[in-house]
């Protein structure tokens, strides 16, 4: 192609956001040249090329956008820890079905029993199969943006903004322990997602004591309804892998299903 028609070629492509194709426009025209390809094939193959580069730079965009743990991948998960119930139970979670029908992943267990690690580590998948929007979040540092936005008037625009995320990771929710105000929010954040999105939380409390995180006996009953209608329950038992396995590694758990 001479000089002057690439750039002009090259220019028309930028005008229309196609800055990747643009950078590999002389690839692919040099394979078509050498392949006799007709005006179809080189036009397939540009489009496919656009495709793939729109899903690197998407699948990119939504790792970043997670703020997942480093290095807790399904890659690191060592699996064989699990019981076989535990390993078929990630596998169908991996399929992303849960947030199709909104359900919500609650994982019990004390704390340095592979809850965090799990739960990220299906999150990761979750992108890199299907390209879900998660976000990963600690339940003391949600709470705080929810108060900063109330207090600002822009708790709507905040939960608005939360809904766009299909899955949203809550992790240590024991550790939170809730003034009115920050119950209050909290539980305003479950009722909008509730039965529309997603929630994956882990908590080191069990039902019985999340009064202690919302101070309210009806409060805490109407959170808990509200989770664990059409939810999937992990509880994780067994030693702490970070006392006793080298990092990295995950203690034995035990998975039970729920849907009340």
């Amino acid at each position: 192609m001479p000089a002057v028609e690439h750039e002009a070629l090259g220019l028309l492509l930028t005008r229309f956001n196609l800055r990747g194709l643009s950078s590999q426009l002389e690839r692919v025209e040099t394979a078509a040249q050498a392949g006799s390809w007709s005006y179809r094939q080189f036009l397939r193959e540009l489009l496919e090329v656009e495709e793939q580069l729109r899903a690197t730079r998407r699948l990119k965009r939504l790792l970043k956008e997670a703020q997942l743990p480093e290095g807790k991948t399904a890659a690191n998960l060592d699996l064989k820890r699990f019981s076989a119930s535990n390993r078929r139970a990630f596998a169908q979670l991996c399929e992303g079905a849960f947030c199709e029908s909104a359900q919500n992943v609650l994982a019990f267990g004390l704390p340095g029993r592979g809850k965090t690690h799990f739960l990220a580590a299906l999150c990761h998948e979750l992108i890199l199969r299907h390209q879900k929007r998660v976000l990963f979040v600690s339940t003391f540092k949600l709470v705080q943006r929810l108060l900063e936005a109330k207090k600002n008037l822009q708790l709507e625009a905040l939960l608005k903004k939360l809904d766009g995320f299909e899955a949203i990771v809550l992790d240590d929710l024991g550790y939170v322990q809730q003034s009115r105000q920050e119950m209050e929010v909290l539980f305003t954040f479950f009722a909008e997602r509730y039965e529309r999105r997603s929630l994956l939380i882990s908590s080191n409390l069990v039902f019985s004591q999340w009064e202690k995180v919302f101070q309210d006996p009806m409060t805490t009953l109407a959170a808990i309804d509200r989770l664990v209608h059409h939810s999937i329950i992990l509880e994780f038992d067994g030693d702490s892998y970070r006392a006793a396995k080298p990092k990295g590694t995950i203690a034995p758990g035990r998975i039970t299903a729920a849907d009340p």
